[in-house]
């Protein structure tokens, strides 16, 4: 992932949603986002897609704490229950329709 850049053409599929509708999916620009996270640029990051950045330190915190409790001989618990799905899921939706909102575009990759 570091060492293709995703904004050169041609190394990564199009956004099928992107390319058919126009609009901006939940994760559309997590993987430039992603690509400047692993260069060192939080700012770069955050500004291709916050809420996938937020993502990866969430998955990073989650599998830290299940690799800890495997470690020391515990049944790791799932992390998140019914309830926090169902948020994260609806925040999820309120992002992808603000982001194609025309106020919406700083929201843009």
């Amino acid at each position: 992932m570091a060492v293709v850049d995703p904004d050169e053409p041609g190394h990564y599929p199009v956004c099928p949603l992107r390319r058919f509708t126009g609009l901006w999916c939940p994760a559309c620009g997590g993987l430039r986002g992603a690509h400047a996270l692993a260069h060192g640029d939080l700012a770069g990051s955050l500004e291709a897609n916050a809420v996938a950045v937020l993502g990866y330190g969430l998955f990073a915190v989650f599998w830290g704490a299940w690799v800890v409790g495997a470690a020391r001989g515990r049944a790791p618990a799932p992390p998140l229950g019914r309830g926090s799905l169902w948020t994260l899921g609806a925040l999820l939706t309120v992002f992808t329709i603000v982001r194609n909102l025309p106020f919406g575009g700083r929201l843009h990759p």
